[in-house]
């Protein structure tokens, strides 16, 4: 089980490396306001790794 907890911090944190190296490259008009667009993507990987956490203790608590 641990394992497949490690694979996936490993693969998250590819996933945010990967999203900040390509937010320079961006679409006319979405550098207006950088700090709401990184302030915007922040909450999405929050949002999103709290809820893999919930699911992941959920499954860990039904099926283990």
């Amino acid at each position: 089980m641990f394992v497949y907890i490690v694979l996936i911090m490993i693969v998250s944190i590819i996933g945010l490396v990967l999203t900040l190296l390509l937010a320079g490259k961006s679409d006319e008009g979405y550098n207006d306001n950088p700090k709401k667009n990184i302030k915007n993507l922040t909450w999405i990987y929050i949002v999103a790794i709290l809820g893999s956490v919930i699911a992941l203790a959920v499954f860990i608590i039904l099926f283990t």
